[in-house]
């Protein structure tokens, strides 16, 4: 049988940089978990993203409030 070289270079490369990726990830994970337990939490069931909101007719976003009728101030001025 023959006998293998040593590891080639670009294996060893590859694996360097997967044991890196790994580092990150740990790193990353360990960051959100401390970052996560820092975070101020609202009320225990209040979903955030509805805080705040009332029941009932909103306020118009685009600010098209319906004008005023303007054919009975006309007719009034005509007669």
């Amino acid at each position: 049988m023959a006998v293998r070289g040593p590891m080639g270079r670009g294996k060893r490369e590859r694996e360097r940089a997967r044991a890196e990726r790994q580092k990150e990830k740990v790193a990353r994970r360990e960051e959100a978990k401390v970052r996560r337990a820092n975070a101020p939490s609202g009320s225990p069931g209040e979903d955030p993203d509805i805080a705040g909101i009332v029941p009932g007719p909103q306020a118009n976003p685009w600010g098209d409030e319906e004008l005023p009728d303007e054919s009975t101030e006309d007719s009034d001025e005509q007669a």
